[in-house]
């Protein structure tokens, strides 16, 4: 897992391509003109979802986990709570989904502050658990750009 802010994407373009094109999307997207949804950057190798919601309250969520895809996840407006442990065998509550790429675990976390121009970079032996409320319900902008570890 990575977390920082957009300022110092530079410091991680040598980690992936496919990292290195998903900052370059953040850095240089006005995101109050993107549309709520998905959006093709290169294909299914990097593409976004721009999402539009409210956070949840932690009990209401499970952790989740990525198998082809690398999530690189930038607020772009509001602060969440996100759930992270790392894998470590744990067996998941819902065995992996081919075709959506994840898989869900119940499993004991830190929780991580994600602010306004911050991203967090999660490789596969990450779990996540995004949109957690930090106090009450929040609405927040974010996109999550989804970048395939096999990039081609």
């Amino acid at each position: 897992m990575i977390i920082d802010k957009i300022e110092n994407f530079h410091l991680y373009q040598g980690v992936h391509p496919g990292i290195a094109r998903a900052l370059d999307y953040i850095k240089n997207t006005d995101f109050n003109v993107l549309s709520v949804g998905k959006h093709e950057i290169e294909g299914d190798n990097v593409f976004a979802i721009f999402k539009d919601y409210e956070t949840k309250q932690i009990d209401e969520q499970l952790m989740e986990s990525h198998l082809k895809y690398i999530d690189v996840q930038y607020v772009v407006e509001g602060v969440e709570h996100m759930g992270v442990t790392i894998h470590t065998g744990q067996t998941p509550k819902k065995a992996y989904d081919h075709d959506d790429d994840y898989m869900l675990f119940e499993e004991s976390y830190d929780l991580i502050t994600v602010k306004a121009g911050t991203f967090a970079i999660f490789f596969p032996d990450d779990i996540h658990m995004p949109e957690v409320t930090t106090t009450t319900p929040e609405k927040v902008k974010k996109v999550v750009v989804k970048v395939k570890i096999q990039y081609s």
